[in-house]
């Protein structure tokens, strides 16, 4: 796994956020292409919450390409001759692109695209396409927002939240953002702030599946896998068919689970609106299972 220097990232002398890697993955012996015809982007910016969780920005060589927040671009690099590529959700407000495209990442130690991104220095050429997708809010809606994620699927979402709060027309929103370790709650910070001084009207409701970790030692909130702790939250925010609507991003798992329970609390499909981070599993977990606050 690559190791990362996890410093904050400083504009530079080439107007690139900076970042130091402390070591690479000594096996992937592959060659990136540093320069290629196809490229049109540049890695501009690195800020790493853990080893294997960060975010990255990119930007176009020219204009930027507008985007509405929720969908996704594509970024890749040529790789041993062929491009490798992957989509990922746009985290930054969509009024704010001349800097790059934020994208919230996780590395998956195998050698495919990740393990490459994470070998890149600030400044590598890239090719990025996009933007795609139809995870997109739904114009003027004035219901609250049930936001359910589970790791990185939180990206979506702050999008939408940004953007809305730059636009003066944010919408009430509740976040549930499920992970196995408290360190992996991105956007943590952002988020206790937004509910702490209102600057967002947003409640913000992490939950962590792996209490008894030593690594979670101290946790004091919600435990339990996030589609577990669905039904509780909508009880205790009074969160109803006639009063709220629902978008569930990631483990597509966790989303078979999460959308059957709103739908026998009397959720509508329309009401519940989904993003699937990989192909849909076979067999969806059971969401029963308990959960608890602190």
């Amino acid at each position: 796994m690559c190791q990362t220097a996890r410093r904050p990232s400083t504009p530079g002398s080439a107007g690139l956020g900076y970042h130091q890697a402390v070591s690479l993955p000594l096996d992937d012996t592959r060659q990136i292409a540093e320069e290629h015809e196809s490229y049109n982007a540049t890695l501009v910016r690195r800020e790493d919450d853990t080893d294997d969780l960060a975010c990255f920005w990119v930007r176009f060589d020219g204009e930027p390409t507008p985007f509405e927040p929720g969908q996704y671009m594509t970024i890749g690099v040529v790789t041993d001759g062929k491009m490798l590529q992957r989509p990922y959700s746009v985290a930054s407000s969509a009024r704010q692109t001349a800097d790059g495209y934020e994208m919230y990442v996780r590395h998956v130690p195998v050698m495919r695209f990740t393990t490459a991104l994470w070998r890149l220095p600030l400044g590598h050429r890239m090719r990025m396409i996009g933007p795609k997708g139809k995870f997109m809010l739904e114009p003027e809606d004035e219901r609250t927002h049930l936001f359910i994620s589970t790791g990185t699927g939180i990206a979506p979402f702050i999008s939408m939240m940004r953007t809305l709060l730059e636009d003066g027309t944010a919408r009430r929103a509740i976040l549930l953002h499920g992970v196995s370790y408290v360190s992996d709650l991105g956007y943590r910070d952002l988020l206790e702030r937004w509910q702490e001084t209102g600057e967002y009207p947003a409640i913000y409701v992490p939950t962590v599946s792996r209490p008894n970790d030593p690594a979670n030692a101290g946790w004091q909130g919600r435990t339990g896998r996030v589609e577990a702790n669905v039904a509780s939250v909508c009880d205790e925010l009074d969160l109803t068919p006639a009063n709220c609507v629902a978008y569930i991003c990631g483990n597509p798992e966790m989303i078979v689970s999460a959308e059957g329970v709103l739908l026998e609390r009397g959720f509508e499909k329309p009401q519940v609106k989904t993003e699937l981070y990989w192909p849909k599993a076979r067999e969806p977990r059971p969401a029963a299972a308990p959960a608890t606050t602190g």
